[in-house]
């Protein structure tokens, strides 16, 4: 996608804090992190979301989740980690490229969303 920002970073054409970097996967620093350790994990081949996943997807998203407890771990996430995966407008999905936020490094995260 030409206008897709995460695209546009994977392409080099916009600047990023890369930690990982392989043929499919990118993985970058959250530009506004919400802990010590916020990382993003994507797919370098565009895919708008978790729902658009495919059966041909699957080793692809298998080695992504192979991946963010190896790239936490080196991050400093030595006793755990959280792992969100928005998808689509409602589940608070901003960039209309699948990501999975990789979020650690402190002592315990808050709880999961309640509503009120």
């Amino acid at each position: 996608m030409d206008n897709c920002i995460f695209c546009k970073i994977a392409r080099r054409e916009i600047p990023s804090h890369r930690i990982y970097e392989d043929e499919d996967i990118l993985a970058f620093n959250d530009i506004h992190p919400v802990a010590p350790v916020h990382f993003l994990l994507i797919p370098k081949l565009h895919i708008e979301s978790l729902a658009d996943i495919q059966e041909c997807h699957q080793a692809l998203i298998g080695k992504m989740l192979l991946l963010a407890p190896k790239l936490a771990k080196e991050q400093g996430c030595d006793d755990g980690f959280r792992t969100i995966i928005n998808t689509g407008r409602v589940g608070g999905q901003e960039v209309f490229h699948l990501h999975f936020h990789v979020i650690g490094g402190r002592e315990r995260l808050p709880g999961m969303i309640h509503y009120g």
